[in-house]
């Protein structure tokens, strides 16, 4: 069983940055993807990046491109997501998510393993 726990979430203003770290156990399978997911109230959960972690190959939702960074820690089996120039629109729940092996679930959100979340607020 694959458990994931997420830290890093708080409080910034827009322009500042935030890093979200992710660990995960667990872990059976050698090909094994992660992603950052995010859920603001009153809106459908939605992808914002995620890392293949056999190779590092990342993509991230056009949103967060050039801002946001997802990065790996192999060796403690940690998933990172930089956050640069937060904006307003950034604020919701970040959550960490794994399948372990990769299914190719891209940025939806039909993976296997889930963290309890963590808050992310952007004030203007």
């Amino acid at each position: 069983q694959v458990q994931l726990v997420e830290s890093g979430g708080g409080s910034v203003e827009a322009g500042g940055s935030l890093r979200l770290s992710c660990a995960a156990s667990g872990y059976t399978a050698i090909r094994n993807c992660m992603g950052w997911f995010r859920q603001a109230p009153g809106k459908e959960r939605e992808g914002v990046a995620i890392i293949y972690t056999n190779d590092g190959w990342a993509y991230y939702a056009d949103s967060v491109r050039g801002r946001f960074t997802i990065s790996q820690n192999n060796a403690e089996n940690t998933v990172y997501l930089q956050m640069n120039d937060l904006k307003p629109e950034d604020s919701a729940i970040y959550y960490c998510a794994a399948d372990s092996p990769c299914r190719g679930s891209g940025l939806g959100t039909g993976y296997q393993y889930w963290g309890q979340g963590t808050q992310v607020t952007v004030s203007s």
